[in-house]
């Protein structure tokens, strides 16, 4: 009976072999050359140094000049070629995804085909926030792979992997989909699939197959303590890299929309706060200065729970949908405001390059002591705001200490600057008591604070 069961359920599971068979020939492993250099500075003039051409020919001090330096005296490059990634070909004339990471720097490309050809690659172009790259090869007639539909896939669903681990080429994995719509904080803008298929590096890049032998992913990520594979992968939805390709070839970039919010998510306390039934949407924390949602009246505050009539139930689902909205054209974006749903119309731009964040100062000596929710705060004066870098026009008060309770439950820290309670200005210790004395005890109140240059709504339990 055993015997029987175990011969049962070894029939249920897939078989690989006319996958691997029909669609290996268009997976491509590839290597890059990149160029580093040294430190460009002159070799100084140093009293006593001989002359390396005037010393004979096997002598240390000449072998060293003429291996590092270049005939000007400047250190020469130097050249680390290894084998980085996979790819897979879209076009019987040559064009070839990968993940941009794989060529990033490169100044050499090497592809090599299924059939052991080795053609130089040139990169017609990359998008850094998707981590794509598309390739093209002087070749025509090539093994391509045919694309599905990653909105069709269900979790649980099985899948297949394709590439180069380690530089072991043609190398086979499998596993399920573990979970669809994943949201990673270096790639906002890439709504990522993720699956349990065994991925390391040299899998960058390659393709994930379902069932039917369809691309449906591009292997892009996995989450690991140790640079090894650990049970969790991510890989791009083929549609997204479909677009992107597509741009690139046409383009040699990608143009994507922009809103201009900073957004959180809406957490069980902040939806309380905010009259919410349950948490949902993307939380307006900020909104950017003479940007599309700036112009359409958009306000911090603002819970956006549908955006172009497709519903968000997180802040992480919201960039992938803005992005991926046409750059010019006018959408609806439904907020909850004030306990009530709104419809304003946004029109959308084109996505400006991101700004690094300043750091953030720590100021100390408190001012106002505020005991039962275990914090202090003081006056947001010139010295404060030099030190945090604010404009003039910012209100506040700055919190000084943290020594727990509901600020330390809530997220507050020192530096963070209270601009709003609710919805009531902050602009004093007066206008932060009056604000806190008219929440009611045991409610949930939420505070806007400023933080490393970013707004974000923090839920704080009254006493």
């Amino acid at each position: 009976m055993l015997a029987t069961a175990g011969m049962a359920a070894a029939q249920d599971l897939p078989d690989f072999t006319g996958l691997v068979r029909d669609n290996s020939p268009a997976v491509v492993n590839i290597s890059t050359t990149q160029e580093a250099r040294t430190q460009r500075s002159r070799m100084p003039d140093i009293p006593g140094m001989p002359d390396p051409d005037q010393l004979p020919e096997g002598h240390p001090f000449r072998d060293f000049m003429d291996r590092f330096m270049d005939e000007d005296g400047q250190p020469a490059p130097r050249f680390d070629s290894r084998s980085l990634g996979s790819g897979f070909i879209i076009s019987e004339d040559g064009y070839i995804m990968t993940n941009h990471h794989v060529v990033e720097q490169a100044s050499e490309i090497i592809v090599r085909l299924n059939d052991r050809r080795e053609l130089e690659a040139e990169l017609v172009g990359a998008d850094d926030r998707t981590d794509l790259a598309l390739l093209k090869v002087e070749a025509d007639g090539l093994p391509t792979v045919d694309t599905g539909a990653s909105s069709d896939l269900q979790v649980g669903e099985w899948v297949l992997a394709i590439g180069s681990p380690f530089g072991f080429e043609y190398s086979v994995t499998a596993g399920i989909i573990s979970a669809k719509g994943r949201s990673l904080p270096t790639e906002n803008y890439v709504p990522f699939l993720q699956t349990d298929v065994a991925i390391n590096p040299g899998n960058s890049g390659g393709p994930l197959f379902n069932l039917d032998g369809e691309v449906i992913g591009v292997n892009s990520h996995i989450y690991s303590r140790s640079g090894g594979f650990q049970g969790i992968s991510f890989a791009i939805p083929i549609e997204l890299a479909m677009e992107v390709a597509e741009q690139l070839r046409s383009g040699g970039e990608v143009s994507r929309a922009w809103l201009g919010v900073v957004i959180q998510d809406v957490t069980r306390d902040l939806a309380e706060s905010f009259g919410m039934d349950r948490p949902e949407g993307a939380l307006v924390a900020q909104v950017l200065p003479d940007s599309p949602a700036a112009k359409a009246g958009l306000e911090p505050g603002d819970v956006i729970v549908e955006f172009n009539g497709r519903d968000i139930p997180s802040s992480g689902s919201l960039p992938p949908i803005v992005g991926r909205a046409g750059v010019g054209s006018t959408a609806p974006v439904v907020v909850l405001r004030d306990g009530e749903r709104r419809s304003i119309d946004v029109t959308l731009e084109q996505l400006p390059e991101s700004a690094g964040q300043p750091s953030r100062a720590q100021p100390d000596g408190p001012d106002g002591e505020f005991e039962e929710l275990g914090m202090a705060v003081e006056p947001l004066n010139d010295e404060r705001r030099e030190a945090l870098e604010l404009d003039d026009a910012v209100e506040g008060v700055v919190v000084t200490g943290v020594s727990g309770g509901p600020a330390a439950e809530a997220g507050l820290a020192p530096g963070d600057v209270i601009t709003r309670v609710n919805r009531s200005p902050i602009s004093g210790l007066e206008a932060l008591q009056q604000a806190l004395d008219e929440a009611p005890s045991g409610s949930s109140v939420p505070l806007l604070v400023l933080r490393d240059q970013s707004q974000r709504f923090l839920a704080l339990r009254m006493p």
